[in-house]
């Protein structure tokens, strides 16, 4: 297939075009500068209409990456960019005869707060999601899922906390943080946790598009997993030992780093700073409740079973440390 990609620059989204290069595909990579992957680059913006539609020309399959991805900034930033740019997705897509369209979405949509413990995925939920990201994530995620239609099977992928080596995202502020003796626990790093394995997610992003159409997949959101919840207080320490870096010890109560985080979210609101702020409440309460999801739904519908494990991954990791010297 003729397979457009947009935000093919991240660390998923040049996963993804690697992917679907290995299974044999013609892949465009969609976004503001190069890929720095094997495919064809078309340089343009999701929130420009024209640029969507010129890129869609030909293509026979989507796969919708780029986002606002932040903790912080204005809500008609986000809005812009994951509503508005996905309604122009969306549209390019119906009107170049598109076949097949995964949008690639979050947990976060339908997370409210409460603790997720075996939870299968629920329906994204705008009014009550934590946050600008989750929030316009989970609107994006039911426009994209209501334009499923004879004419363009769609599928909604949920990614949980993707990471690997590359990431300067995650991975890279958790070995900052942890270098500068400023990574903390929030009530011991108790709560249990998924996370995603970047060339997994990939893989089960590649096995929605080529099983789009079928009955059981189009139409549906699907969270994709490791399916090896662990430990907050062992995710960090790992990855902080895979940097050369110590684990954290102090500990927080969540009380306090709930609203912590949300005076310093006023805090950056007021004063219009730029940047990642050092605490949401976001951030707190996805430390401190437990998240974890069962995986046996997606694993069918998808035909696909996570093929690096939790052991694997951070052996790599630690290797992509050691090149960086």
């Amino acid at each position: 297939m003729r397979i457009l990609v947009t935000g093919g620059r991240g660390l998923l989204g040049s996963a993804v075009v690697t992917e679907l290069l290995h299974r044999g595909h013609n892949v465009l990579s969609f976004q503001r500068s190069p890929s720095g992957t094997d495919a064809h680059d078309v340089l343009g913006d999701i929130t420009d209409p024209s640029a969507v539609a010129a890129a869609m020309r030909g293509a026979d399959a989507v796969v919708h990456l780029a986002a606002l991805v932040s903790m912080s900034g204005p809500l008609s930033d986000f809005e812009r960019v994951n509503v508005g740019g996905t309604q122009n997705v969306i549209a390019a897509a119906q009107a170049a005869g598109v076949g097949r369209f995964v949008h690639v979405s979050s947990p976060s949509v339908a997370h409210v707060g409460r603790a997720l413990v075996g939870d299968p995925g629920g329906r994204a939920e705008p009014d009550h999601a934590r946050g600008h990201y989750a929030r316009t994530k989970a609107v994006a995620e039911l426009l994209a899922l209501a334009a499923d239609s004879e004419g363009m099977a769609v599928t909604s992928i949920r990614p949980h906390l993707v990471w690997g080596p590359g990431d300067t995202q995650l991975i890279a502020r958790i070995a900052q943080r942890a270098r500068a003796g400023r990574l903390f626990l929030i009530d011991h790093g108790a709560a249990l946790i998924d996370s995603t394995y970047v060339d997994n997610a990939a893989e089960a992003i590649a096995q929605a598009l080529d099983r789009a159409t079928l009955p059981e997949v189009r139409g549906r959101a699907f969270v994709v997993t490791n399916g090896q919840p662990r430990t907050v207080a062992e995710m960090l320490g790992r990855i902080a030992a895979a940097a050369g870096c110590p684990a954290p010890r102090r500990s927080v109560p969540a009380s306090l780093a709930k609203g912590a985080g949300s005076a310093v979210e006023r805090a950056w609101s007021i004063s219009g700073r730029a940047g990642e702020p050092p605490i949401t409440r976001f951030i707190a309460e996805q430390l401190s409740t437990a998240h974890w999801f069962d995986q046996r739904l997606t694993c069918e519908a998808l035909d696909w079973h996570p093929r690096i494990p939790l052991d694997e991954g951070f052996r790599r990791l630690r290797e992509w440390f050691e090149s960086l010297g």
